[in-house]
């Protein structure tokens, strides 16, 4: 057995320094095995070759990535608990059966065309690059802790299982702020996070400002909960994020100690997110980021006979409500001087709160400022 052990390891290593794409093993020796496959692609990341690992359960799939030098033995390690593995390159496939007496037997099949164009269909001619071709702001495979302890990273730093539109929508939030800070002159910031609750998505922004802008960044979150900020705190401490603090109160009464170049608002409720808009307009903040949540105060009022087909029905109404109510948000926001976006921050197939406010102060220029503000003010 161990003389077999040793010549598959053999094969493999000859076989992988070649021109393997990819190998899969399968058949579990046991029913209650913890994963039913593992499949192991090649790839290229940031200019190196490895082999990317999926571990299929019956319902999800998790990931680990194997250096290329480690390959043969990661693969001689789960060689006893699967009976059978596969190897594929462009040019043959190898099949490696174990019997239940412990025995290997090696099976090779030359591919035919090996030289044929990527459409034919005997040719295994995967890409080597990484499936995920879009730079992001916030790239797997660093050690961004917010993402651990949210768990849309695993330990060695990629994205985990079912979590990789967590990960775009917090890349988009970020790819927008990154825009609005795009040719600024900054080495310093001051945010301020109104209704922060858990932070995570506040710790990942704190992140990307200081390890990634590079920005001298004080930044406080308000919340109403104690125990919600106490966490907070407490969470800050462990990042060794110093520059980042809490507090509890009210978005309405909150008195900024110096005005902040920034306002994040992100699901505050209902006239929670007027309060954050005002409050960071009376205080002349120069960058608004906000996602409404629930819009009541529109919805409660809105009468009327010769619209009643967007009133009839509640949902419609509702939504309809939630609409007029960014659209004014975002006109008042122009007549107060902000070059004001309405975006869509994640897909509507994931949450119907998907309309990012977006608002730049802008020098207008004094001849339009008062048709700015007769137009914006009707």
């Amino acid at each position: 057995m161990k003389k077999d052990l040793q010549e598959i390891q053999s094969l493999l290593e000859t076989h992988i320094q070649s021109e393997t794409q990819k190998v899969v093993l399968s058949n579990p020796n046991c029913s209650g095995a913890l994963y039913r496959k593992l499949v192991y692609t090649k790839k290229k990341i940031k200019g190196k070759f490895c082999f990317q690992l999926e571990k299929f359960t019956q319902k999800q799939v998790f990931h680990d990535t194997v250096p290329l030098e480690m390959l043969a033995s990661d693969i001689v390690s789960w060689m006893e608990a699967y009976r059978q593995a596969d190897l594929f390159s462009s040019t043959e496939t190898i099949c490696i059966k174990r019997s239940k007496k412990g025995k290997f037997f090696v099976g090779k099949a030359h591919i035919e065309n090996a030289s044929a164009s990527p459409s034919s269909s005997n040719s295994i001619a995967p890409s080597l690059e990484h499936n995920r071709q879009k730079q992001y702001l916030i790239p797997e495979g660093e050690p961004i802790a917010p993402l651990y302890d949210l768990g849309v990273f695993t330990q060695d730093g990629h994205v985990a299982a079912g979590k990789y539109d967590k990960y775009k929508q917090i890349n988009r939030f970020v790819e927008i702020i990154d825009d609005a800070l795009h040719g600024k002159q900054l080495t310093e910031l001051r945010v301020i996070d109104f209704g922060c609750g858990k932070s995570y998505l506040t710790f990942v922004l704190y992140h990307y400002l200081t390890q990634i802008k590079h920005l001298d960044v004080h930044m406080t979150g308000l919340d109403l909960k104690d125990d919600v900020i106490e966490h907070c705190q407490q969470t800050a401490r462990k990042y060794g994020y110093n520059g980042l603090t809490f507090a509890v109160g009210d978005i309405a009464s909150y008195q900024m100690e110096k005005t902040a170049d920034m306002v994040v608002a992100l699901h505050a409720c209902d006239t929670a997110t007027d309060a954050a808009l005002c409050g960071a307009v009376l205080r002349g903040t120069s960058m608004i980021f906000s996602v409404p949540c629930c819009q009541h105060e529109l919805n409660a009022q809105i009468t009327s006979k010769d619209l009643s087909i967007l009133t009839r029905y509640g949902i419609i109404k509702e939504r309809t409500a939630a609409l007029m109510t960014d659209a004014i948000r975002a006109n008042l926001l122009t007549a107060a001087g902000y070059r004001t976006q309405l975006l869509e921050f994640v897909d509507l197939a994931h949450s119907p709160k998907n309309i990012l406010i977006r608002a730049i102060r802008a020098e207008i220029p004094q001849k339009n400022e008062n048709k700015r503000t007769m137009r914006y003010s009707v």
